[in-house]
């Protein structure tokens, strides 16, 4: 069973309509929220880009070169629901996905994700693939075509079962349990960030709150008007 199956499954099948992620910018001055079920139709779009138009089989590595926010969680759980081994360097990577400015080269494909806050696209630029606009297209669930073993890379060198069992670990030590309210200022690096932000809060059954650019001055706000119970700061 995939990372994306295990965790995020439980949470679709239980209560699809609950809000999952918040996503703020303070720089930006926006705040989007997603419930479970929008997130999974990230992921499942995702998915099939990746095995329809890369043929990207478990194993598979893909690099994830983006910061906290509410389409680089999409892309994650996406390819980790059709088994690619997540990577934060572009090495030998099948498909890279970069951030609007970023160059990146010897990858079969380079994606570029626009980060828009409300999931626009880039509007058709020349000689880049626009990742919104592309996934936007397939279907908003995935039938993945082969199993993916539990040994599969998943996270850097860590397999699909380690990766769990560390979230779940995680999700127990910040006391993250179902109903949680997470805020997160914490920046998604790999492995700690996205574990401690992103999976351990699935694991433990909560919900998200995440902060990019976080004002020290505005967070106040966001905490009280998300109601938020944990707290997730750089160390």
């Amino acid at each position: 069973m995939s990372i994306t199956e295990a965790l995020l499954g439980p949470l679709r099948a239980a209560a699809p309509s609950r809000p999952l992620i918040t996503h703020y910018d303070d720089a930006a001055g926006t705040r989007v929220e997603l419930s479970v079920a929008t997130l999974a139709n990230w992921a499942a779009k995702t998915a099939n880009w990746l095995t329809a138009e890369h043929d990207l089989e478990p194993g598979d590595p893909v690099a994830v070169l983006l910061p906290a926010h509410w389409q680089a969680a999409g892309i994650l759980l996406g390819a980790w629901w059709c088994g690619a081994t997540v990577t934060n360097g572009r090495g030998d990577a099948r498909v890279v996905f970069v951030p609007p400015g970023v160059a990146a080269s010897g990858a079969e494909a380079v994606a570029v994700v626009s980060l828009d806050p409300m999931g626009r696209d880039l509007g058709s630029p020349d000689g880049v693939v626009d990742f919104v606009a592309e996934a936007r297209l397939h279907g908003d669930d995935f039938v993945a075509l082969s199993e993916v073993p539990g040994s599969t890379p998943a996270l850097l060198e860590s397999t699909v079962d380690e990766v769990l069992a560390t979230a779940r670990e995680r999700a127990a030590t910040l006391e993250i349990s179902p109903g949680a309210r997470v805020l997160s200022t914490v920046d998604w690096t790999f492995p700690e960030g996205v574990t401690d932000s992103l999976l351990a809060v699935l694991a433990g059954g909560g919900s998200l709150v995440q902060v990019t650019h976080a004002d020290p001055a505005k967070l106040p706000g966001h905490r009280a008007a998300e109601r938020t119970t944990v707290e997730l700061t750089e160390p």
